[in-house]
Parts: structure tokens; sequence; C-alpha cells
């Protein structure tokens, strides 16, 4: 297949080795990644705040970029983005009365997937270990994103995967289907209430005795990754396709670092 990737704006800024594991996972299975050059926010910032008038011209821009590619399907490692891109985009359409551009988002939000539901749903991918090779020998823990649970309703299609990633071992963890208090700007806006919901997440995750805390949301990482370095923990953050992409041969640290002849690759 010839396969659109969707970086995003966190994972570009913060995490591009999530991206680059993302494509490594792809071409693993044979397919081609390209990379529509147009691409940038998905709007979900502005949406999420009540700024629909603004989040037209970003929306607009995403359509763009993607029907400017020829590709089978889009694939973003988030699942807020992909849950704005399926279902804010048409509605942001919709609130400015443009017909055309709700037509042209529900086009581009039908073919347009998260990382696990790609996998499971269109590629066939059950078990990681024996179709993707991916190994990864370490102690985590699962951490559900709220976009990817209530709007994509991905169910267990990313723990499905994790737990069938050879040699590691899953933590289940206390009350997951609980919000880390991130919500984009929400964080921002009611720091407190974020902060506290952040505490009951770290802490369920310490209390796992897991080495670190896997998801697919670099957005929801990021948070819960601050907290914990905050706390002083050891416990640490990694998305689920740097898990997925690591291998016996070229294995990824807790870190994210892919590790080489037993050294960082660079």
């Amino acid at each position: 297949m010839r396969i659109a990737l969707f970086a995003t704006c966190i994972v570009d800024a913060m995490y591009p080795r999530t991206a680059r594991a993302t494509v490594a996972i792809l071409e693993r299975l044979g397919h081609e990644v390209v990379f529509p050059a147009g691409q940038a926010c998905c709007g979900q910032m502005h949406v999420n705040s009540g700024y629909l008038p603004e989040a037209v011209p970003v929306v607009r821009n995403h359509i763009e970029a993607f029907e400017s590619q020829d590709y089978d399907v889009a694939v973003a490692p988030s699942g807020s983005c992909v849950a704005s891109v399926k279902h804010q985009h048409p509605m942001v359409a919709r609130s400015c009365g443009d017909a055309a551009l709700e037509a042209r988002a529900e086009a581009v939000g039908a073919k347009t997937y998260e990382l696990s539901a790609l996998l499971t749903e269109v590629l066939g991918i059950t078990d990681a270990a024996a179709q993707l090779g991916s190994w990864f020998p370490h102690n985590v823990t699962y951490h559900p994103s709220c976009h990817g649970m209530r709007l994509l309703r991905l169910g267990d299609r990313q723990l499905n995967l994790l737990q069938s990633v050879g040699g590691i071992t899953v933590q289940p963890l206390p009350q997951a289907d609980q919000c880390c208090g991130f919500g984009g700007t929400f964080s921002l806006k009611n720091a407190d209430v974020s902060t506290a919901m952040l505490e009951d997440k770290t802490a369920n995750i310490k209390a796992t005795g897991a080495e670190l805390c896997s998801g697919g949301d670099a957005s929801c990482l990021l948070h819960i990754g601050g907290g914990l370095s905050r706390e002083g923990s050891s416990v640490t953050t990694l998305h689920l396709a740097d898990i997925l992409a690591s291998t016996r041969e070229n294995p990824v640290s807790v870190t994210g670092d892919v590790l080489v002849g037993g050294k960082v690759a660079r």
C-alpha cells in the first residue's frame, strides 16, 4: 500500500523518533510511506477551546495537504489527532456553512487511521513478535488515552499489540480508563485540576512496578512523563510505535534510544 504519514505537531516537535518508528514499522511490512509536506496542526486545540472560525483555515490546510498526495490510507501515531480529523473537521466545515469543505473533510477522514487501528483492521497485524519482529524485554504498563477510547473506540487494539511484543511484560494499570489530566489547553486553563488528575495517574503507574508507561498519544505521554520526572521517579514514558519498532537486532531502550551494537544510534 501507499500510506501517507500524518506526523502531528507534538510528535514532530518533541518525539520525531516516534514518527520515524511509525515509518519503520510500515516499511518493514513492505508498504511505501509518503509525507504530505503541507501538513501542519490539525486544529484540535482551536476546536477544543471553542475557536471554530479560527479553526477553518487550519482544517482547510490539512485537507489540501492530504488531497495533494496519491495514497491509499493515511496514518498518525495519535488517537486525538485522528479523532480531530475524523470528527472535528467535518463539524468545523459545517459550522461555517461550507458543504463542499465538509464533504472533502469526510473523504480525508475516512482514509485516516490511528496506528493501531491501521495495523489491526487494515494490515491484519495481531502478533507483533511474529509479524513485525517486535522485541522489547522490559516491564511496562499501558495508559489508554481518552480520545482513542471514547471517540475512536479503539478498545484493546493498542494493548493487544503491546502484549504480543516479544520479551515484554505488561502490568495492568489501576484505573486505566481515567484521564491523565492533559486535555490540551485544559492543562493550562485548569492547572490545579489537571495536576490533581496527573498525581492520581502517576501514583497508579508507580504502583504497578513497571519501568515505563506506554500509550498511543505523545501528548498524554509528555504530560505523564513530566509528572513522573518532577516527582523524581525513574519510570519513563514511551510511545507504542517505538516499542513496536524495537527488534532484537536494533532494540530500543526505555528512554526511546535505538541501540546498534549496544550503543545509541545517531
